[in-house]
């Protein structure tokens, strides 16, 4: 008796979208709560509470409509799979957050590290903080940070992914 295999792209496909659309909510919300620039540790929580939920869930769904069966490298597919779906959609986000509706966002991060670098090193010359401030302006653009926030959350999927994985892990009767 042959059995029918559940398709990941689904699973990947609306728990992707909805993992991705919860972080456009959250970014809007710190957007207008002013965390934007220099978020609350809350929103790093939040963050990182959705993403393990979404993908446990999506690697839990398929595991479900794949008849109870779940292999690791499925578990991994699915969840790097969510994290690619939702960091393009978060990435969009960001890139309309910061030449639409803030076109000015990167200038404003810069002062706020420029405050926060004379803060922390008070002796640093003004050429010293120039300096520092130009070396990490060319990993500030809205392209870097969509390409980073890519890496990120796919090499977050695959963490959760592998942790989730070996704990729902369940061969088919017939694999070794």
């Amino acid at each position: 008796m042959e059995t029918q295999q559940a398709k990941a792209g689904k699973f990947v496909l609306n728990y992707g979208l909805l993992l991705g659309v919860a972080l456009v909510v959250v970014g809007v919300i710190m957007y207008v709560t002013n965390n934007h620039l220099a978020p609350h540790w809350s929103f790093t929580v939040i963050t990182l509470a959705l993403l393990i939920a979404f993908m446990v869930y999506g690697i839990k769904a398929f595991k479900t409509e794949n008849g109870g069966f779940l292999s690791l490298g499925e578990a991994i597919k699915v969840a790097v799979g969510i994290g690619l779906i939702a960091a393009i959609i978060g990435g969009i986000w960001s890139i309309v957050l910061s030449t639409v509706i803030e076109p000015d966002y990167m200038s404003q991060m810069m002062e706020m590290q420029r405050e926060q670098i004379v803060e922390q090193y008070p002796d640093m010359s003004e050429a010293q903080v120039d300096n520092a401030l130009e070396m990490g302006a060319a990993f500030q653009s809205p392209w870097i940070i969509f390409a980073s926030g890519l890496v990120l959350y796919m090499l977050g999927g695959l963490i959760i992914g592998l942790i989730a994985g070996l704990i729902m892990k369940e061969n088919r009767p017939y694999e070794i």
